[in-house]
């Protein structure tokens, strides 16, 4: 499996799918024609274009009936349950953040904010959505045990970098891919000091992927 670093926390998966997860971006370009959308919550920063793309898409079920109503083939689920689609499972987990769906101007109710694990080719990707640490983390790490977690370090609004090594050594993910930082001057990080403390700290590997950055999963 491939993964991309869209930008922001906007990632691509690429094995027998194409798994688009937050589809918001400011200068990329976002993948023409993925398989399937998966929103970690309704904040614009997250939802981005996924109602121009019109994929299916899994997301919380408050925002899935929204887009449901407006033509965009959604499925819902909630923490702890899960969906599969196309040989692709999604799970959601909890995340500690607001949810308020941000659509055609409108602010409507987006149920509870989640994280997604997404199995697809042998290989579990946790991504975390927008999240305080939290110590079910831990339960995160033990049920699905993914090979890969991408975790927010911007701080401001989600986790920061102090936080997400915190987060990092709970779920026990080999790999952990930083997202969610430096778009804006108020999430502004540098990622290289992550990296180093946790790589020299524990046996996980942190990749650091510029936007358009590529990697492969074993």
């Amino acid at each position: 499996m491939r993964l991309t670093y869209v930008e922001h926390a906007c990632v691509l998966l690429e094995g027998t799918r194409r798994v688009l997860v937050d589809p918001y971006v400011q200068k990329m370009h976002l993948p023409a024609d993925p398989d399937l959308v998966v929103v970690t919550h309704g904040h614009r920063d997250h939802l981005g274009e996924t109602l121009a793309l019109a994929r299916p898409t899994v997301t919380t079920n408050e925002i899935a009936k929204e887009l449901v109503e407006r033509g965009v083939p959604a499925e819902g689920i909630n923490a702890g349950g899960g969906v599969e689609l196309a040989g692709v499972r999604i799970t959601m987990t909890p995340a500690l953040h607001s949810n308020i769906l941000e659509l055609d101007g409108q602010r409507l109710p987006g149920g509870d904010a989640g994280g997604m694990v997404i199995e697809m080719d042998g290989v579990t990707v946790y991504h975390a959505g927008d999240t305080a640490l939290f110590s079910d983390m831990k339960l995160i790490g033990t049920l699905h045990e993914p090979d890969v977690a991408l975790l927010p370090i911007g701080g401001r609004f989600t986790m920061d970098p102090s936080a997400a090594m915190c987060a990092a050594r709970w779920i026990g993910a080999p790999l952990v891919v930083p997202i969610h930082y430096n778009t804006w001057p108020v999430i502004a990080q540098d990622p290289l000091p992550f990296k180093e403390a946790l790589e020299r700290t524990t046996d996980i590997r942190v990749a650091v992927l510029a936007p358009g950055e590529s990697i492969e999963l074993p």
